[in-house]
């Protein structure tokens, strides 16, 4: 299984909006910079992430974007839904009476996953690399 870049980025966008505690309003280009994107497929992003309700947008000369929703609510799986969606990760094309075996356990397996993701916030990743980034290259 693998996630777009796209995915990859809003993870890294939003654990820098969290590690600037969310409640200033940063501006497109700056963030661009920080994250080293172009700012045309970063505002893609933020789009989708603006929709997702995890940000929010502010028009004007002290606009920008910032935390919509506190930052220890805001977990791994919130970010991945609002770039990829809710579609489950594996359909059987085999079967059109739904009872694949193989379908139930790669559900079962995704079901496990997703649990994870909900219950691990951005926010505890981010506290404990405070000295550093969240990724080093």
């Amino acid at each position: 299984m693998k996630y777009t870049k796209a995915t990859n980025y809003a993870l890294h966008i939003m654990a820098f909006f969290v590690k600037q505690d969310g409640r200033e309003n940063l501006s497109l280009q700056p963030i661009a910079n920080h994250m080293d994107i172009s700012s045309t497929y970063l505002s893609k992003i933020l789009t989708q992430l603006v929709k997702a309700d995890l940000i929010q947008s502010a028009p004007g000369v002290n606009g920008g974007y910032s935390l919509r929703k506190p930052k220890d609510e805001i977990s791994f799986f919130d970010v991945i839904q609002a770039i990829e969606g809710s579609g489950a990760l594996f359909t059987c094309e085999m079967s059109d009476q739904g009872d694949c075996s193989l379908e139930k356990v790669m559900r079962a397996a995704e079901n496990h996953m997703l649990t994870y993701l909900k219950e691990k916030k951005l926010y505890e990743v981010v506290a404990e690399n405070m000295i550093g980034d969240t990724c080093k290259k």
